[in-house]
């Protein structure tokens, strides 16, 4: 069967093509008793209309990109972090009509595959999660005229709206508890130092710490359990004596975990261990892992809704939500 034309639905609803395609785009100039003749003629017919000669008309795509700075590797292991950003932002769109577009920049050509596909007018909007130091698609985006806000303080000087939680005060929450349970040589494993989050929980831990008669132990890895269980076992062999650790990140603290097992520390009794995140892994490690509750669907709503909202009507363009410590047996 042919696809019912505007000039069909026109016919049938006995008014010009144009006033069709006021109805159909949305146009408010149209009275309320031709736009009902009109929605029940494309009823009646099944009309469908063109996407692309509707982007053409109304410069919209109904698309919005979701660009993860980090290889498909990194994104599609067990980071719960990724997964429930891309569940939660494909959501929210969903809700006003919108397409998630899911793009991966972790290479040199993927930024640039990324550039031209969004300089090339394919979406209305840009969401940047897992930005590093270095990276060069904020400023290259803050160029175009596309709207863009990120997940996390951007990592270089460029003005962008974004979201991030209270990563200082949720680390400083986190080796506060430590302290106040008598802990006294307390480690770090440091997120990575190019991303704005690794930064912010090191800073945190460091503003605990200072006033006190506890000394700096810092390890980094990548928020990578792999790299966490490194990191453990370097600080192991600089600090033997050490008796608690604050990971960056749960999936850190989980590959700690098992290294501490293996060495034969005991959890919490030698060793107290607590993470950052709250990922529902944390609930289910041996012992359960004290934690900081990072508001990922939080966020990610947030993102969102920032985006959706046009610069003269938002109020701020950076939104700080609060962190949350999370006690369970592991510290």
């Amino acid at each position: 069967m042919k696809r019912p034309t505007l000039e069909a639905v026109a016919a049938r609803a006995g008014v010009s093509r144009a006033t069709v395609s006021r109805v159909v785009n949305g146009r408010s100039t149209v009275t309320p008793e031709i736009r009902e003749v009109v929605l029940r003629a494309v009823d009646e017919l099944g009309y469908v209309p063109n996407s692309a000669a509707r982007s053409l008309v109304t410069q919209r795509t109904d698309s919005i990109a979701l660009v993860i700075s980090e290889p498909a590797t990194r994104v599609f292991s067990d980071d719960r972090l990724f997964s429930m950003v891309i569940r939660t932002v494909g959501a929210e769109l969903e809700t006003v009509d919108k397409q998630i577009v899911l793009m991966l920049a972790g290479t040199p050509g993927g930024h640039a595959r990324v550039e031209r596909y969004i300089s090339g007018g394919h979406v209305d909007g840009v969401l940047l999660l897992s930005m590093h130091g270095g990276d060069p698609l904020p400023a290259a985006l803050t160029r175009m005229s596309v709207p863009v806000v990120s997940y996390g303080r951007p990592a270089v000087a460029v003005r962008m709206p974004y979201v991030d939680n209270d990563n200082v005060g949720g680390a400083a929450a986190a080796v506060r508890h430590l302290l106040a349970t008598g802990r006294r040589r307390i480690a770090t494993i440091a997120g990575p130092q190019d991303m704005i989050g690794g930064q912010d929980r090191l800073t945190g831990y460091r503003d605990a710490l200072r006033g006190s008669d506890r000394r700096s132990i810092v390890a980094v890895g990548d928020f990578t359990r792999a790299s966490g269980a490194a990191a453990m076992r370097q600080l192991l062999e600089d600090d033997p004596g050490l008796d608690a650790v604050f990971a960056a990140n749960d999936a850190m603290a989980i590959g700690a975990l098992q290294v501490l097992r293996r060495a034969g520390r005991q959890v919490p009794a030698d060793v107290a261990l607590v993470g950052f995140d709250d990922i529902e892994a944390a609930r289910y490690t041996d012992p359960p892992l004290t934690t900081v509750r990072h508001p990922i669907v939080e966020m990610a709503t947030a993102m969102v809704r920032l985006l959706l909202t046009p610069p003269a009507e938002r109020a701020r363009d950076h939104i700080i939500l609060p962190s949350r410590l999370v006690v369970r047996e592991s510290g």
